[in-house]
């Protein structure tokens, strides 16, 4: 599977009602996905599906507060993109559908994938003030991270080194 990421990444861009400086904008999208990509290494998650969570799972909100259909709508918008902007087989496309549909509202989540996408979300509410509850983490890894109250030690040049949307 070839994506054309930096393509990608401005289409996206390009529709989100938003200021680009918003809290769950660009650079949210960004952090998500190196969040995402640093605990695949440990869950096994599929990083074609993270690094696209990433990008879609809040890139139709429609304010920075309550918005409770956001995640069905990034997911609608992966589904308008699906065959022409990235090719995605139906099973990865289908756990995609569905982090983007739940990740606000399901606490946690079994699945390696699905888990690593809401935990590399919620490993970024500090830049709202709210430090991450290691009881709402769905993976292992993603509890270690919330325990140590920031991301930053476990960061290093090897992997991901910058996120590459």
């Amino acid at each position: 599977m070839s994506i054309d990421w930096p393509a990608l990444g401005k289409a996206v861009s390009d529709q989100f009602s938003l200021s680009a400086h918003s809290v769950h904008g660009p650079a949210h999208w960004r952090r998500v996905e190196r969040n995402g990509l640093l605990l695949a290494t440990k869950t096994g998650a599929d990083e074609a599906v993270v690094r696209l969570f990433a990008l879609f799972h809040d890139s139709r909100r429609h304010n920075e507060n309550h918005d409770p259909r956001h995640g069905r709508r990034g997911a609608a918008l992966a589904a308008e993109m699906r065959g022409n902007h990235f090719e995605l087989d139906d099973d990865a496309f289908a756990t995609l559908v569905y982090a983007c549909t739940w990740h606000t509202d399901e606490p946690q989540n079994e699945d390696p994938t699905i888990g690593t996408c809401f935990d590399a979300d919620r490993l970024d509410l500090g830049r709202v003030g709210i430090i991450p509850d290691p009881s709402y983490m769905s993976t292992a890894f993603g509890r270690i991270i919330a325990d140590a109250g920031s991301i930053q030690p476990f960061l290093t040049t090897e992997r991901p080194a910058k996120p590459r949307l």
